[in-house]
């Protein structure tokens, strides 16, 4: 069992929580715009227990989080770097206090692929879900240039040697979304080394055209998550 916390300062809180440095945080509280559960609060050294604590600012109402777990449906043309080189970060999808909270991507996309990308300031969700040594199912979609024959099917399920890898991959299951066209692929991998999709259906004498993820472990994308929109779990 966690040990409970101290009841802290309302601005060293918000600071915590990414909300602005110390001085910005203790300003913002003596305005008296931010209701802290439900009452006005404008003493930045007030002391509340953060079990059960939220605020309002902005009209958005936040609570406390010793860690953040962000599920995001991934558009393309972002990255999922700190440290972009060619597009913009998926990190600027983000609202500025969870960045503020050093926020990572938990595993990577490619910059065209689109779909479930988790994120998170905790390092031990962050080696759970994307360790080999997990055995992680990852999911994805992949709408292929050509028809999904049973051979591709069979050949991706027995294992395919790609170009550069010394080790022959194989998928932990392969079908195909019949439901959505003879050229969809729905494929499950373990591992998550780079273009893995994309190599293999190469490999498998096919080409992907377009690739979204749909599953990670326990967290299944919703359907009404557009992309570009995310959302906070409670775990």
């Amino acid at each position: 069992m966690a040990k409970k916390q101290k009841p802290q300062p309302i601005a060293r809180i918000l600071q915590q929580q990414g909300f602005g440095t110390r001085a910005y945080c203790t300003a913002l509280i003596e305005t008296g715009e931010v209701p802290v559960n439900g009452e006005f609060c404008d003493d930045p050294d007030a002391l509340f227990d953060t079990e059960h604590l939220s605020w309002v600012i902005d009209g958005t109402t936040w609570h406390y989080r010793e860690y953040v777990y962000v599920l995001m449906n991934k558009p393309e043309g972002v990255e999922c770097s700190q440290k972009p080189k060619h597009h913009k970060s998926v990190l600027t999808l983000l609202p500025s206090n969870l960045r503020e909270r050093d926020v990572q991507c938990v595993g990577r996309l490619d910059v065209d692929t689109t779909g479930l990308l988790l994120l998170s300031d905790d390092g031990q969700f962050i080696h759970k879900n994307t360790s080999p040594k997990k055995n992680v199912d990852k999911i994805y979609h992949a709408t292929c240039r050509h028809p999904i024959s049973d051979e591709m099917i069979a050949a991706l399920k027995e294992g395919v040697l790609l170009h550069d890898e010394n080790e022959t991959l194989k998928a932990a299951h392969a079908q195909v979304l019949s439901e959505k066209g003879d050229n969809v692929l729905e494929l499950t991998l373990r591992e998550g080394k780079y273009h893995q999709v994309k190599r293999m259906v190469a490999a498998a004498g096919n080409r992907v055209d377009a690739l979204h993820r749909v599953e990670v472990g326990e967290f299944v994308l919703p359907t009404d998550l557009k992309l570009g929109e995310w959302v906070l779990l409670d775990l």
